[in-house]
C-alpha cells in the first residue's frame, strides 16, 4: 500500500481537545488534496494516513501538504503486514528493495514504535534493518549526518517504511482560532503578517484600501495576486476592496497636513471593523513593525489603535525589515510586493508627517469630520472578491 503519513507536534499537546484538532486537520488535508485522486484520509494513533494510488504523482501531493498548517512533517511511505512475533523478514525485504537503487554512501534507520506491545524495541528494529541494508548494499551507518534516513513506523498490524520525508509548516489548522480581518496593502509586510496569523489557526478575511479614482488599479491587481497565493494555505479567502481616495481627499480638506497619515489609518480601522462585524471576526491584523515608519512610532501606534474597539494584532511588531523581507521571500509574496504601484498609503501624504501625535488633538481634528458618513461611504463602495484553492 502506497500512502503519505502525516505527523503533527503541537496538536498532540491539546489534551481532551486533541480529537477535535485532529479531525480539523484531516478535513483540511482532504480539501487541500482535491483533484489529485487520493484515497481515504484516516486518523491513526499519533498520525494521519493518506492513501495514494500507484499512479498518483508525489510532487503535487508534497507541494500541497507543505502548505497545510498543523503538519510538522510527512512521509511518502509504503505499508507491509507486521508479524506480531517480531519477525522482520517482510519488512527487511521491502526496505532492501526500496534502497538498493538509491545513490548514497551513509545511512541511518529511524524507527517509531506506536504499539509498545510489539516484542522488539525501536532500537532493536534499527539494528536489524540497518544490518540488512549494510549487508545488501555495502554502505555504512552514520547516526550524525547520513546521506539517507530510512524511516520506519510500527503500528498494531502494519509497518510503514519511507526514504522520503518532507517538512510541513507547523502551527495549527486554519480556522481553529476563529476569523480575523487582515488589512493588506500590497507591500512586503502585510502578507507576512496574515500568513503568521493563519499559522496560529486564524482564518484571514482581507481588506484592501485603494486610491481610486486618483490612482490606477495596480495596487488592487497586486493584492489579488497575493491573496490568491495566500489562499493556498487556507483554501478559501474573501477580499474586500475599499475605495479610499475620495475619503482621503475629504480628510485633506479638513485636517493639518502632518496628521493626515494618522487620520487615514484611524479611518481604515473604523471601516475594517465594520467589515469584521459582518464577517464575525474577533480581531484586526496589521503589518506594523515598531519604528519602521512615522506612523509606527509608539505614540502613533497608540493613537491609531484607539480608533478600534476590536483587539489589534501586530504579529510583526518586533521584527526588522530584513527579517520581514526574508520571510516574504520564503513565502513567495516578495516579488509581487515589490512591483511598482500607486498605493493609497502614498496618496496625499505630507513630506513631514508627525511622529508623536496626541490623542486629544487628533480627536479635536476628527470632530470637524463626519466620521460616520465617511465609514458609510467606504462600505458602500466596497467590492468583494472570493478565491478558492484548488481552483474550482
Amino acid at each position: 500500500m502506497r500512502c503519505a503519513i502525516v505527523h503533527y507536534h503541537e496538536l498532540a499537546l491539546k489534551g481532551r481537545n486533541r480529537p477535535y484538532f485532529e479531525h480539523r486537520l484531516a478535513r483540511h488535508i482532504r480539501l487541500a488534496l482535491r483533484g489529485l485522486g487520493i484515497g481515504p484520509v484516516e486518523l491513526l494513533p499519533g498520525r494521519i494516513r493518506i492513501a495514494l494510488a500507484d499512479d498518483t504523482p508525489w510532487e503535487p501531493v508534497k507541494c500541497r501538504l507543505s502548505k497545510v498548517f498543523g503538519i510538522a512533517n510527512f512521509l511518502l511511505a509504503h505499508a507491509v503486514s507486521l508479524d506480531r512475533t517480531g519477525n522482520l523478514d517482510t519488512l527487511q525485504t521491502a526496505v532492501g528493495e526500496a534502497v538498493q537503487d538509491l545513490s548514497f554512501s551513509t545511512f541511518r534507520v529511524s524507527t517509531k514504535r506506536a504499539d509498545k506491545r510489539f516484542p522488539l524495541t525501536s532500537m532493536d528494529v534499527d539494528r536489524t534493518i540497518g544490518a540488512h541494508v549494510c549487508a545488501l548494499t555495502g554502505k555504512r551507518v552514520s547516526l550524525g549526518h547520513p546521506d539517507l534516513t530510512i524511516h520506519i513506523e510500527l503500528l498494531s498490524t502494519e509497518a510503514y517504511y519511507s526514504v522520503q520525508r518532507a517538512a510541513g509548516p507547523g502551527g495549527l489548522p486554519v480556522g481553529i482560532s476563529g476569523k480575523v480581518i487582515c488589512l493588506i496593502s500590497g507591500g512586503i509586510d502585510s502578507p507576512v503578517a496574515a500568513h503568521r496569523m493563519m499559522k496560529r489557526g486564524c482564518k484571514a478575511v482581507f481588506v484592501h484600501f485603494h486610491g481610486r479614482p486618483y490612482v490606477t488599479r495596480a495596487s488592487e491587481e497586486k493584492v489579488r495576486e497575493i491573496v490568491q497565493l495566500l489562499t493556498e494555505y487556507q483554501l478559501y479567502s474573501r477580499l474586500y476592496s475599499i475605495p479610499f481616495g475620495e475619503i482621503q481627499r475629504q480628510i485633506v480638506l479638513g485636517a493639518p497636513a502632518e496628521f493626515r497619515v494618522i487620520l487615514y489609518r484611524r479611518m481604515m480601522l473604523r471601516i475594517a471593523e465594520e467589515v469584521a462585524r459582518r464577517e464575525r471576526c474577533w480581531a484586526l491584523v496589521t503589518g506594523d513593525s515598531l519604528g519602521q515608519v512615522a506612523s509606527q512610532t509608539p505614540e502613533n501606534l497608540t493613537v491609531v489603535e484607539e480608533a478600534a474597539q476590536l483587539p489589534m494584532l501586530r504579529p510583526l511588531i518586533g521584527m526588522d525589515k530584513s527579517e520581514i523581507t526574508e520571510e516574504a521571500q520564503r513565502l513567495g509574496t516578495f516579488e509581487t510586493s515589490i512591483e511598482p504601484d500607486q498605493d493609497c498609503c502614498r496618496l496625499f501624504v505630507p513630506p513631514h508627517p508627525a511622529t508623536k501625535s496626541g490623542l486629544d488633538h487628533i480627536r479635536k481634528i476628527e470632530r470637524g469630520l463626519d466620521l460616520g458618513a465617511l465609514v458609510k461611504q467606504g462600505l458602500e463602495g466596497a467590492d468583494l472578491a472570493e478565491f478558492n484553492f484548488p481552483a474550482q
